[in-house]
């Protein structure tokens, strides 16, 4: 049998003592609270979420000159990405084309970002490419105009912005998707 180290038996009686304190109809385990509800527990503080994560400043294992990669996230489970290229260098870009995998429905909004690096693997820019099907609530710079992502799914572009540099490589992230 092992035997509890002094600290793991402190952390555990004090465990003990706040679940019967919680547990209790008051501090002092009487029962100065019978026939009035319990207390609720206290909120649990949690960050909320900040949107996607910010590019790594440097690509660590530095990419192949021309080399796309996705980044694993939420979503990319649920689409398949192909034909994935760094445009040129007279308009960089990331184009490629997406299909949704995990069921039939249309893909309703979208964002595709990009961030892109030099041969070096140091961080030069990035890019955003936003698609969201007609409708109330479609404005008119973030509304897509190409091809519905139904079907075989769509086609994009994600056009870098503000570069310093000519980018070697570039690697994709899907931090939205929504679908009916």
């Amino acid at each position: 049998m092992r035997h509890l180290t002094r600290g793991a038996a402190a952390a555990l009686a004090a465990s003990l003592l706040a679940l019967a304190v919680g547990c209790s109809g008051s501090p002092d385990g009487g029962d100065a609270g019978a026939g009035k509800p319990a207390r609720s527990a206290a909120a649990v503080a949690l960050p909320a979420p900040s949107g996607a994560p910010a590019p790594a400043a440097v690509l660590t294992p530095s990419a192949k000159a021309g080399e796309v990669r996705v980044e694993q996230g939420p979503f990319t489970d649920r689409v398949r990405l192909t034909a994935l290229a760094l445009a040129p260098a007279g308009k960089p870009g990331v184009t490629g084309h997406l299909a949704v995998t995990s069921d039939v429905s249309d893909v309703l909004a979208l964002d595709l970002r990009a961030a892109y690096y030099d041969a070096d693997g140091r961080l030069l820019g990035t890019g955003t490419f936003h698609y969201q099907e007609e409708g109330a609530d479609a404005s008119g710079t973030d509304h897509h105009d190409g091809p519905r992502a139904a079907g075989d799914g769509i086609d994009f572009t994600v056009p870098a912005d503000q570069l310093t540099s000519t980018p070697a490589s570039a690697v994709l992230t899907l931090p939205v998707l929504v679908s009916e």
